[in-house]
């Protein structure tokens, strides 16, 4: 957790690197041991104290009191009580501070060690130590001489200050100052995040140029402690922690480390006269009140809290980006279009007629024949036109607000602008959201005000009433339930376009001004085949593989996922009723559920015009490569790297009564400009059931067959 990390491996190391100076690192460990006991006998679980988020204050406190007191009964028994403070202290300022969606980061730690410095000046049984200053001595303990010469000879080598001082600044998180642990970190931190790496290096950088920029006679004062976890740590949890990587929050950077500069210098003085250091509360100050401030904002604008924190900044960043995308249905309350068959977009939105201020965002829509007319001849009664009288549908569920059913058609060419709107119902479909359709014929509401309807019901049929010269429908969604209100943007959720006779799918969008549009029609075979609801179990079987049996399971936060329980692997996964995608994979990669996580990565359950559904895999859930590696440190700014999916629904042989479905899956590669193919797939549906699934990759054919 000192370097906002959950890395298993990455922790080892420093592990292994505290130890370069033993007698510290014995301290932080028995710290922990003393916090850990406490907290088990208070009752606190596992799960609360096995994340290190309340403990690494306690880890730092006993580095901290190891590294600048002498040993003795007196030492052990403040070891003790100090450990058990910090912890207290980082419960309770967990506690207040997450509520409001904010760090404690090391606060606790500050203040317990701060407290105990000032209290042992009044403890004869304590004295400060100088083991820093003949840390060589403890090298010997553990490594003898081998040890020395090797961290000696690195010491020695002839780097330019500020390269050397980087390092020591990163070893003096671990309340060290040689090279060699700093490379050590360094490289660690590098091989678990570049974009941590990189930020530490930039946090570094600013602040060396904000001194030198100030003139600053107090940056040649600043211990490495200093500089290591208040500069380069700031701008690795604002950088890339706690806000999305990228090049907004890089250049806040700019803004923040010269401020907890300001904070290091200012407080540093107010502590000295205390005769205690500052530690890192310039880090811990910096990072709070810019989260609070990111807090306050009415909307996240451009600069983007991490929505979902996975303890690295190159899986917050790959997996913003590609929810941002594919997750709308989590954010946007599901409409259909309101009507049956294809309809023509005749007015979008900001449209050039009636579409103005703020009626700007709606959206009107007509019939037309094959020669682009609205009617048949002769055209001069509504009822010659093609969408007059035809069926008008609910956009989602909801209750009826309001139903205006008292107006006349007008006559083709005439405008009743008094009573603009003219026949109109408004749906509630949820608190801020509410559905307007107008201009509909008199007398053919189904419904009435108060009535609870469904996505898809019949309401009423298309007129020609209110400020319309020919038959139309108008729908606009709204935060308020009365007529007249002003128009809110809001896509539709899944709808296809048609160009030429080919049809393109289109999620969670607008319609433009033009476009042929049409509602999906479901297909109940794939609807009940991906149905996959807690408990269900699936045996799936390929040669080459152990048997896996995989379980439908929920969360506590009632995600969906398949659980396999050999290789104890999970995919996480959506069904919002038009489509099935998976979100989330953990487990190995060497599993027939990654394969079919893969192949199924997304599905559309319509199959009555071959969709082609694109979509993107995150990149971290493949293999690092010098490639992958080299976007990581230039994600923040620019992505080179896409893994494209798409899938095809298609009809087997038996399409009468269609029992027999597949889709066919791609993966491919896009590399700045060029694609490679990387796998095809096909997935079978057999009677409603996951039949099999296969897969051909590396030149290779993996087939698996799926049974109940």
């Amino acid at each position: 957790m000192l370097f906002f990390s959950k890395n298993k491996i990455f922790s080892l190391l420093i592990l292994a690197v505290s130890f370069i100076t033993p007698f510290p690192a014995f301290c932080g460990l028995l710290s922990v041991l003393f916090a850990l006991i406490a907290a088990d006998a208070l009752g606190f679980s596992k799960e609360q104290t096995g994340n290190g988020l309340l403990t690494y204050s306690v880890v730092l406190f006993g580095l901290g009191l190891g590294s600048n007191f002498e040993s003795g009964n007196a030492f052990y028994i403040l070891l003790i009580v100090g450990s058990l403070l910090t912890l207290f202290l980082s419960v309770s300022l967990n506690a207040i501070l997450n509520k409001r969606g904010l760090p404690a980061l090391s606060l606790a730690f500050i203040i317990s060690t701060c407290l105990l410095i000032i209290a042992s000046k009044s403890f004869n049984g304590i004295g400060l130590t100088h083991r820093q200053v003949y840390w060589y001595n403890q090298t010997y303990a553990i490594g003898g001489t081998q040890l020395v010469n090797f961290i000696t000879a690195i010491e020695n080598w002839k780097l330019p200050d500020f390269v050397s001082g980087f390092f020591r600044s990163m070893s003096a998180i671990l309340f060290q100052v040689n090279i060699a642990s700093g490379i050590i970190l360094s490289i660690g931190l590098f091989i678990y995040s570049r974009i941590g790496f990189l930020l530490m290096v930039y946090g570094y950088a600013v602040a060396i140029i904000f001194g030198f920029l100030m003139g600053s006679t107090y940056l040649n004062d600043l211990s490495y402690y200093n500089m290591g976890t208040n500069f380069m740590l700031v701008s690795l949890a604002l950088g890339g922690f706690y806000i999305i990587p990228s090049i907004r929050s890089f250049l806040w950077v700019l803004i923040m480390v010269p401020i907890a500069f300001l904070i290091v210098t200012g407080v540093g003085n107010i502590m000295f006269k205390l005769g205690t250091p500052v530690f890192s509360l310039p880090f811990c100050l910096t990072v709070i009140l810019f989260l609070y401030i990111l807090k306050l904002r009415k909307k996240q604008h451009k600069l983007i809290l991490t929505p979902i924190q996975y303890y690295s900044p190159e899986l917050n960043l790959y997996r913003y980006v590609n929810g941002k995308e594919r997750l709308m249905s989590e954010h946007y309350f599901s409409l259909q279009l309101p009507f049956m068959g294809e309809w023509m977009v005749s007015q979008g939105y900001d449209g050039s007629m009636t579409h103005r201020g703020d009626w700007s965002k709606a959206v009107d829509f007509v019939i037309l024949d094959q020669e682009m007319k609205t009617y048949r001849i002769p055209g001069n009664l509504p009822e010659h036109f093609y969408c007059y009288n035809k069926p008008v549908l609910s956009v989602a569920d909801g209750i009826v607000e309001e139903v205006v059913d008292h107006i006349d058609d007008n006559e083709i060419g005439g405008n009743n602008t008094q009573q603009n709107w003219g026949n109109t119902i408004i749906i509630k479909h949820a608190e801020g959201l509410y559905s307007k359709l107008s201009h509909l014929k008199k007398q053919s509401f189904t419904v009435t005000k108060g009535a609870f309807v469904k996505q898809g019901d019949i309401l009423a049929y298309c007129g020609n009433s209110g400020r319309s010269p020919e038959p139309h429908l108008h729908i606009q969604l709204q935060s308020t339930p009365h007529i007249g209100s002003k128009t809110m943007a809001y896509p539709f959720s899944y709808f296809t376009i048609r160009d030429k006779n080919k049809f393109k799918l289109e999620s969670f969008t607008a319609p433009k001004e033009g476009n042929f549009v049409t509602n999906l029609i479901p297909n109940a075979s794939l609807k009940q085949a991906f149905n996959f609801q807690p408990g269900y179990q699936i045996q799936v079987t390929a040669a080459g593989f152990a048997t896996e049996s995989w379980e439908v399971c929920s969360s506590a936060y009632n995600e969906t996922y398949l659980y396999c329980k050999e290789l104890k692997s999970y995919a996480y996964f959506i069904n919002n009723g038009t489509a099935f995608y998976f979100t989330n994979f953990f487990g190995s990669k060497n599993s027939l559920l990654y394969l079919f996580y893969q192949v199924a990565y997304k599905v559309i359950m319509s199959s009555d015009k071959s969709l082609t559904v694109e979509d993107y895999f995150p990149l971290n859930t493949f293999q690092s490569n010098s490639i992958k590696w080299l976007q990581d440190l230039i994600s923040p700014f620019y992505l080179f790297i896409r893994m494209r999916y798409t899938s095809t629904v298609k009809h087997d042989e038996n399409l009468l009564q269609n029992t027999a479905i597949s889709f066919e899956s791609m993966q491919e590669q896009e590399l700045f400009w060029s694609k490679k193919k990387l796998f095809t797939g096909i997935t079978r549906i057999t009677n409603g059931q996951l039949d099999s699934f296969t897969i051909q990759f590396n030149n290779q054919t993996i087939e698996a067959k799926c049974s109940n």
